[in-house]
């Protein structure tokens, strides 16, 4: 890459859906320019597009107000990075090895046809491989993870399949393209692309936990040696959260009004009879505690799930995502393991041109940007043909050229234009002369 590109990504979420504009630079640097999003809780359940129509509305929507911000226009959106993710998007193991002949040296091409029989491995036929990620290679006897170079005469690699439903892509698909009629420049899967942005080489060559903790579904992504080892979806959020304050005669947007500005998943030291609106603090705090730690112990047996103990992730745990951002959330996390706990964030060379952007509401699509763009050298921005208008102000119109006359019919002699005021007054002058004009006509 030598030269700055423009580039833009979305990200379609429970939630809500988001997209940004950024300039990538050919240092590697990443500025993003702009940024909008829209709420989205009908149209996407559990991560999946559900009702095509209302998503691409949406879309249409933040594209055109994108097109519209100063640090974007005159161009025009023409290519999107799109996130994946998803309930059904986990994990498979599987092992896949070439034989060689003897001392052949490993090169990107068997490392790619290695990669690629990873990916045609047979699979439940009700899922489809979105990406294989390799843990570890073996070239002959010796283990390593970077094997290129090595001499050897056979190559194997353990490496992770991550699977989704088709739904899951199809639906991207006929959204964004045949709906939106915006070309895919690639299909990032984002939890695999935070990873990639926001944690440390040290923290996923020590062991650590990525938690992604959305509005229905929380992901979990654990990094040992360097490499992923454990990729899971669950079916929790913070809407869980807020369908069961809702149990207490609150209209869904009211209850997650009273999460956000008045829940904790603390238990609080002392007992209020505050009343908000007619509902109880003290009930406010019982829902909202009891489904917290319902849903961080869940994410902590995952570690369990992955054959691996606390002190096998001295790299602590990372968590980012909108449920993440309630109060105590983070303190939970940390009093429930006895790992080490921080909010991810953006990594230096991401860089928020435009101040009004909060970070931690970009994370995701910020990774799926950063990652659509350092594997695609595409650009997903053009600016519009020019077009020649003149001082007036009125379109430049070419007066066409005219039409030859006909010729007469046998290729006989034609009067000129002159003949028939000619022949007119010869009738005046000397009578009819008709029968002599029409041998010439």
């Amino acid at each position: 890459m030598t030269e700055d590109r423009y580039v833009a990504a979305i990200e379609i979420s429970s939630s809500k859906i988001v997209a940004v504009v950024g300039r990538m630079r050919a240092g590697g640097q990443l500025d993003i320019i702009a940024s909008e999003q829209e709420k989205g809780v009908e149209s996407v359940r559990y991560g999946v597009i559900r009702n095509l129509e209302e998503a691409s509305n949406r879309i249409v929507r933040i594209i055109s107000k994108l097109e519209r911000k100063p640090a974007v226009a005159p161009r025009k959106i023409t290519g999107l990075f799109v996130g994946l993710s998803g309930l059904s998007l986990h994990s498979i193991p599987t092992r896949v090895s070439i034989k060689l002949p003897d001392d052949t040296e490993i090169t990107d091409e068997i490392i790619q046809r290695l990669q690629k029989q990873a990916l045609n491995t047979a699979i439940d036929s009700s899922l489809e491989t979105m990406d294989a990620v390799p843990r570890l290679f073996t070239v002959g006897r010796t283990e390593t993870i970077t094997p290129k170079g090595v001499v050897g005469n056979s190559i194997s690699a353990d490496y992770d399949l991550i699977v989704c439903r088709p739904e899951n892509k199809n639906n991207l698909i006929r959204t964004v393209e045949d709906k939106v009629k915006i070309p895919i420049k690639g299909i990032v899967v984002t939890a695999l692309a935070s990873g990639q942005l926001i944690l440390s080489a040290e923290e996923k060559r020590l062991g650590c936990m990525l938690v992604d903790m959305g509005a229905e579904t929380t992901t979990v992504s654990i990094y040992k040696n360097g490499h992923l080892v454990y990729f899971a979806t669950l079916p929790l959020g913070g809407r869980n959260i807020t369908r069961d304050l809702t149990s207490l005669n609150l209209l869904e947007e009211r209850a997650e009004e009273t999460k956000i500005s008045n829940g904790s998943a603390i238990p609080r030291e002392t007992k209020t009879n505050l009343n908000y609106n007619g509902v109880r603090d003290a009930d406010v705090s019982n829902y909202i505690v009891a489904r917290a730690e319902e849903i961080v112990v869940n994410v902590l047996k995952q570690i369990q799930y992955a054959e691996l103990k606390d002190s096998d992730l001295p790299g602590g745990i990372v968590v980012i995502g909108g449920a993440s951002k309630l109060n105590g959330m983070i303190e939970l996390i940390a009093n429930k393991s006895s790992l080490n706990v921080r909010r991810g964030s953006l990594p230096q060379y991401i860089h928020l041109e435009d101040t009004k952007i909060n970070s931690a509401d970009i994370i995701e699509v910020a990774s799926v940007l950063y990652a659509g763009a350092s594997a695609n050298e595409d650009e997903c921005l053009e600016l519009p043909e020019r077009r020649e208008v003149p001082v007036t102000g009125e379109p430049i119109v070419n007066d066409p050229e005219p039409e030859p006359e006909p010729k007469p019919a046998g290729g006989g002699f034609k009067a000129p234009k002159w003949w028939g005021s000619f022949k007119d007054k010869l009738s005046g002058a000397f009578g009819n002369t008709e029968d002599d004009s029409d041998a010439l006509d």
